[in-house]
């Protein structure tokens, strides 16, 4: 487990957040943050007042990085492009989080690197690391300004014969009770784009793979925009199927046989393949898998 605890005796008080700082390289927001996350224990319970006093023996939750040999495709002195595995989370989600994507990027790059943007947990594809807090606030920013282009891979179900480009603004549903969908178009959502490009049917799946390409960056925007269009991605279990598999799914009690039936995948078979963006240079980055199998 990445998350491990390491006594420490304090001679005289100080501040909780000043004692981050000055022993483990922290920033101020950072060392807040730190104890924020319960990861500052006194007395066997976690210490969230971020202005308290502390002395004696304290524990701290440290990140200890483990790797299942997941290495970088492309190394620079600023960044790494990882091939993450549909699976693998991109952060942990607490501290009970027994591996994730971080643990690959700080075991290869250190205990300043990051995950720079998120991949869901079944898509695969590429993902890029900063090696530190410069690169690290420059390639977010890239994002946010759409300054980085992706494209994705998808098998989706169906015929698709030309390229085409959904313009739908989605929504953050707030209602699950009749339907499992994260999003949903409506006219009181965020604008969103993209467009898609066949390259391949298989007549005998009845299925194509297709290049998306989004040019904002909405949640679960390729999946909702397809099943809109009635090309739902192969293997999504909750874009394209009854609700109870939906809510079997996102309860932990699907089973591979009743997915595998119910979406003709036990993974959302989405990829993401390509990137091309500015750091210094200008890179084109393609992922290494062999995605055309299928």
């Amino acid at each position: 487990m990445p998350f491990t605890q390491k006594s420490y005796y304090i001679d005289k008080p100080i501040k909780s957040f000043l004692f981050l700082i000055r022993n483990f390289n922290l920033t101020q927001a950072q060392a807040q943050r730190f104890i924020s996350k319960g990861r500052l224990i006194v007395d066997g319970k976690p210490l969230l007042d971020k202005s308290s006093t502390i002395s004696g023996k304290v524990d701290i939750v440290l990140f200890k990085p483990i790797t299942k040999g997941i290495k970088p495709i492309f190394i620079s002195k600023d960044f790494a492009i990882f091939d993450k595995p549909s699976g693998v989370i991109t952060h942990p989600n607490n501290m009970a989080t027994d591996y994730s994507m971080l643990d690959e990027i700080r075991y290869y790059l250190g205990e300043n690197a990051n995950a720079t943007h998120r991949i869901d947990m079944e898509t695969s594809g590429l993902l890029i690391a900063s090696r530190d807090k410069n690169s690290d606030r420059f390639i977010k920013l890239s994002f946010e300004k759409r300054r980085i282009k992706k494209q994705y891979l998808a098998w989706v179900k169906g015929r698709v014969k030309k390229e085409f480009t959904v313009e739908e603004p989605i929504k953050i549903r707030d209602d699950y009770s009749i339907s499992k969908h994260k999003v949903e178009i409506s006219k009181d959502g965020k604008y969103a784009k993209t467009s898609f490009r066949p390259l391949k049917y298989n007549k005998k799946l009845d299925i194509s793979l297709i290049e998306a390409t989004p040019y904002t960056g909405r949640t679960h925007q390729i999946r909702l925009h397809l099943f809109h269009v009635k090309h739902n991605i192969i293997g999504d279990p909750l874009y394209g199927v009854e609700f109870n598999i939906a809510k079997s799914y996102l309860e932990g009690t699907l089973s591979k046989r009743d997915r595998l039936e119910a979406t003709r995948a036990n993974r959302l078979m989405l990829h993401a393949n390509r990137l091309e963006f500015s750091y210094r240079n200008r890179y084109k980055i393609v992922s290494k898998v062999n995605f055309l199998k299928g």
